[in-house]
């Protein structure tokens, strides 16, 4: 079956419901790795209040408490088009969660590589507003800089360079960080921007015009498996640093993650799509 705009989640998404009260205790688990705080009412009202003139139209506190848990709870069970439209009909507030399931639904479901650079031009859209309204957010720059990646991914180092993209997505980690020292995905992104740097233009270019450096990739993919051990996309991202890096020499190693990533066991729908890959890639 051909992956296209809204594809279902095509694994068992029963585990992943975390209906009511289940939800809150969860939390932890589920966003040990973007640190998003629960939408509780006080959460609620501090969103309202820091958007300003951007906080949605008509809604309190604890409507706005429930609209964004119930777009988290869609996000968690693979229901990613109602997780976006939720979140996306909220403005910036509900930036985090639409950006989030419009991008894992486009790198995992959506095939035509077209189609995904659009998915992920909406997401940086969103995550702009959001970085505009709510800037004191550590997860509107790491959204930002996820979407940006993603799609930097999607066309040619040499096209991503001369958009700047590289930069914008760096600023946007550093200032999630400041943020959020904690903040594991962006430490893992990090890993990544440096790596990818230095594998696709080497550590010397790399390093004068990027800052980027091998030690900082190590690091902060070091700190990203550290803050959440249980992550497979922490494993499959460690695994695709060592490559970068290192290349053939680390195969084994990335080999190794890549197969512990794959046996984790899966908080909610994106982790068990991260698992789904990782499998597939070792076979």
């Amino acid at each position: 079956m051909a992956k296209t705009a809204w594809s279902a989640f095509p694994l068992d998404a029963k585990p992943y419901a975390h209906a009511g009260d289940a939800l809150k205790k969860a939390w932890p688990r589920l966003h040990a790795g973007d640190a998003e705080p629960f939408p509780d009412a006080n959460r609620a009202t501090a969103l309202l209040k820091a958007a300003g003139k951007a906080a949605p139209k008509g809604v309190d506190a604890e409507a706005l408490a429930s609209q964004l848990q119930d777009a988290w709870r869609a996000f968690h069970r693979g229901d990613f088009k109602a997780a976006f439209d939720a979140g996306e009909a909220l403005g910036p507030v509900g930036a985090s969660v639409a950006v989030k399931a419009i991008g894992i639904h486009a790198t995992y479901l959506v095939d035509g590589e077209a189609e995904k650079l659009k998915r992920y031009e909406q997401a940086a859209k969103l995550a702009e507003a959001a970085v505009k309204a709510l800037p004191d957010e550590a997860n509107s720059h790491y959204r930002l800089a996820f979407a940006l990646g993603r799609y930097s991914q999607g066309i040619s180092i040499a096209k991503a360079l001369k958009q700047g993209i590289a930069g914008k997505v760096r600023d946007a980690l550093d200032a999630a960080l400041e943020l959020a020292p904690r903040h594991a995905e962006a430490h893992t992104a990090l890993a990544l921007y440096h790596a990818e740097i230095i594998g696709k233009i080497g550590a010397m270019i790399g390093g004068l015009t990027y800052g980027a450096k091998a030690a900082d990739a190590e690091s902060h993919i070091k700190t990203a498996l550290k803050l959440t051990p249980d992550s497979p996309i922490a494993q499959i991202e460690y695994g695709n640093v060592l490559m970068l890096l290192h290349g053939d020499k680390k195969e084994d190693a990335a080999a190794a993650a890549y197969e512990k990533a794959a046996k984790l066991k899966p908080a909610d729908a994106m982790e068990a799509l991260d698992a789904e890959y990782a499998r597939e890639q070792l076979e």
